[in-house]
């Protein structure tokens, strides 16, 4: 039996590729470029804490809700005492100008005097969900929330605290 020459081996191989097509490509390549921003860290402060004024507790529990504008209302046995002081939570956020930012409010916060407590709850905020940074970079956040009193809930300062969180989009 002969042996196949070394040319028409070559010349076999060529006409299998040659059949294959483009599908027996041996490499191919493309370029991407590659690029990144440096951006400001999201940031909030407080620029004015949450006050509910004075209130007066009746003989059946009831609510007051504060408004992220700072107007607020009384339900159930409550009966709304003097105004002065009343505020909604106010923050200042700061971060990249034109960013969108998600906000997450607590389901509740504990007032205590002593052994005496009350609970904050139904957080509401201003924008409420997602916020804007103006071109500035920065965007005013306020914070109103319902304060629930007992009944015969006994007379003296509460105090507490809550948190904001803001994150990047």
């Amino acid at each position: 039996m002969k042996r196949p020459t070394s040319f028409g081996l070559a010349a076999v191989v060529l006409a299998i590729l040659a059949c294959a097509g483009p599908r027996l490509a041996l490499a191919a390549s493309a370029s991407a470029s590659v690029s990144a921003a440096i951006v400001p860290a999201i940031s909030i402060s407080k620029d004015t804490d949450m006050n509910f004024a004075d209130v007066i507790a009746g003989a059946s529990s009831g609510t007051v809700v504060l408004t992220t504008g700072g107007a607020r209302s009384a339900t159930g046995g409550v009966t709304l005492g003097n105004s002065a002081g009343t505020a909604a939570a106010a923050f200042t956020v700061s971060g990249d100008p034109s960013s969108t930012y998600s906000i997450t409010l607590p389901g509740s916060a504990t007032l205590t005097s002593g052994a005496n407590n009350m609970t904050v709850n139904t957080f509401v905020s201003s924008p409420s969900a997602t916020g804007t940074l103006g071109g500035g970079g920065t965007q005013v956040l306020t914070v109103g929330a319902t304060l629930q009193i007992g009944a015969n809930q006994a007379q003296a300062t509460y105090t507490g605290s809550f948190d904001v969180t803001v994150a990047y989009n």
